[in-house]
């Protein structure tokens, strides 16, 4: 019990916290409107840590690779991971809309929508990878420009050989001394975490309605499905029953950041410290969960698959045959892998449904409610999916003999 109490203490008070706070919102909205800014204050806090955590883990890593023929092959089994898991996701998801369409019999006005404008796709994706001046990598905003020169800076200092050794040692206790810092700030989670989802369940608690609560319902059942289903088959296939022990004993805190903050940038740093726990190998962890917050979205590519049955149905169009089922996976993942990564970029994939589809305009005040109606089961599959992935990745790797004996 002593054992049990040490390892799951912690994610136990988050999610009582995180409990606590939704009562607070239903029952006491004007008091959680109060309490926000002690949401706001955590939440602050951990998008502050994210930048420089990001550059030092990854640059730290990288810089201290004696061979870099190793980042080759962390990358190339890291897309190979991503992508296959993502489209299992998008799968698992279309197989549940075929069965149960939430939209079935759903009448959604389309007048009231926002207009999103056209825009050149490839400008976009010129700028989620590049910046044009230095400074905007200081933002959270530019995650992506921020890795790829992160990347460049660490392989620079790796190539030097000995004159780069003193600094890829100050990165490295840069990097510790910033693993330290996300645990100072984890100690206020359960207040931050309370207050916050207080004040989201009081301003959005009464989103959920007709066909949204419907689609939520699903969406939120689905993602529980292929959590405890997906995510145990990989971790068993990361590391046998030994890694589905360590998954499941370290990835409650992750989750329970994710589910209140509703953002993976934010629940980085906690999930970055669960993968230490779970023993996977520095220069894996580092490498692969800052690249996959921003390009291994499976509750992400699971909402598009969502959206595309959910405005069908809305329209009176069929959702069926093996063409449509096949363009539709194809969106969710780009959705997923690429979209999810460019500013803006949850109304560019929402763009791209509406406008392969010939969906009317209207169409697009219906996909972005339910993009806020699932937005928090959707940021915890995603943040749980770098963790399993971080795992797959890690046993093609380092083999199967990974796994410390667990005491």
């Amino acid at each position: 019990m002593k054992k049990i109490l040490k390892n799951y203490l912690f994610p136990i008070i988050v999610f009582v916290s995180i409990i606590i706070g939704t009562l607070i919102g239903v029952y006491a909205p004007n008091f959680a409107k109060e309490i926000k800014p002690f949401g706001d204050i955590f939440l602050n806090l951990m998008f502050t840590i994210v930048v420089p955590l990001v550059f030092v883990t990854i640059a730290s890593s990288i810089a201290n690779m004696v061979d870099l023929r190793r980042l080759g092959k962390i990358m190339s089994r890291m897309f190979a991971v991503f992508f296959v898991t993502c489209v299992i996701s998008a799968i698992v998801m279309l197989v549940a809309t075929i069965i149960c369409n939430p939209a079935n019999g759903t009448n959604i006005s389309t007048e009231a929508g926002e207009v999103v404008e056209a825009s050149n796709i490839g400008e976009k994706i010129v700028a989620a990878l590049t910046v044009t001046d230095f400074s905007e990598l200081l933002s959270r905003s530019n995650m992506l420009p921020l890795i790829i020169f992160t990347i460049l800076f660490g392989i620079g200092i790796s190539s030097l050989g000995e004159k780069g050794k003193k600094l890829a040692e100050m990165l490295n206790i840069a990097s510790q001394a910033m693993m330290k810092v996300v645990k100072f700030v984890m100690y206020y989670a359960p207040i931050g975490l309370c207050a916050y989802f207080a004040s989201l369940v009081s301003i959005f608690g009464a989103a959920l309605l007709e066909g949204y609560i419907k689609a939520f319902v699903l969406y939120t059942v689905i993602c529980v499905i292929y959590f405890l289903i997906f995510y145990t088959i990989y971790a068993y296939v990361a590391g046998g029953t030994k890694g589905i022990k360590i998954f499941y004993k370290n990835v409650l805190s992750p989750t329970a950041t994710a589910l209140a903050t509703q953002s993976s940038l934010a629940s980085l740093p906690s999930n970055l410290e669960a993968t230490k726990n779970i023993g996977l190998r520095e220069d894996v962890r580092e490498v692969c969960l800052p690249i996959g917050t921003t390009m291994n979205m499976h509750g992400s590519v699971m909402g598009a698959i969502l959206k595309i049955a959910f405005l069908f149905t809305v329209f009176g169009e069929s959702f069926s045959g093996i063409g449509t089922f096949t363009t539709a996976v194809l969106i969710a993942v780009l959705s997923g892998m690429v979209m999810s990564g460019i500013p803006g970029g949850g109304l560019i994939g929402e763009m791209l449904i509406v406008s392969l589809y010939s969906f009317p305009a209207g169409a697009f005040a219906i996909i972005a409610t339910i993009g806020i109606v699932i937005d928090a089961p959707a940021t915890a599959v995603n943040v749980v999916g770098n963790t399993s992935s971080a795992m797959l990745i890690n046993r093609l790797i380092e083999g199967k003999n990974w796994i410390k004996p667990i005491k």
